[in-house]
């Protein structure tokens, strides 16, 4: 479905949606479309095996989360796929409240922390929901390293990638990142879900 577009391209095509071209929207998706679904697929790898959500069903959602945005304000390929991380990381925690997941524990969904992101927990699984309770407190103590956090979490972006997503030098996505990732420990540790 994908075709090969240099990030020039895909920011030409992202140029022609804001200025309401409905046909780059058309364009848009197939010219992301493997590199959506490899965010997807590892975000579920994250995941308990019998997830029910799939990497194709995820891709899908949250792109008609973003076309249906008021605003397509998208500046680049790192921006657009970091806005993508944003609405799968609601989509995941969404599913795992709507499975009936409870505030502290019950039947709630396990993400499994892979490479860098391990650094957060002291075991290989994580509580989505803890997860996301404690990026919207990040969030309101520092919205930036919170948006650092969904972008290399959640997208799989690299320091470079967020650095050019956030127009902020990619020393400060280094050092955010890393307080970040220590904060974010001692908050799921405090909280007791950081590892089971």
């Amino acid at each position: 479905m994908a075709s090969q577009l240099t990030s020039e391209q895909v920011t030409q095509l992202l140029e022609r949606v804001r200025g309401g071209g409905d046909e780059a929207l058309g364009e848009l998706l197939p010219a992301l479309y493997d590199e959506l679904r490899r965010m997807a697929a590892g975000q579920l790898r994250k995941e308990r095996a019998n997830h029910t959500l799939q990497p194709t069903a995820l891709v899908h959602e949250a792109w008609f989360k973003l076309v249906d945005q008021r605003s397509r304000d998208w500046q680049n390929r790192a921006h657009f796929l970091a806005i993508a991380a944003t609405a799968m990381r609601r989509i995941l925690v969404h599913h795992a409240e709507a499975v009936g997941a409870k505030k502290r524990g019950g039947d709630r969904d396990r993400v499994t922390l892979v490479d860098a992101p391990a650094e957060l927990a002291g075991s290989d699984s994580l509580d989505i929901l803890a997860l996301d309770e404690a990026l919207t407190r990040l969030a309101e103590r520092d919205p930036r390293k919170a948006q650092i956090v969904e972008q290399r979490f959640f997208a799989g972006l690299s320091n470079a990638e967020v650095a050019e997503a956030m127009g902020v030098t990619e020393r400060t996505v280094e050092r955010d990142w890393r307080m970040a990732r220590a904060w974010l420990r001692k908050e799921l540790e405090r909280d007791g879900t950081a590892g089971e």
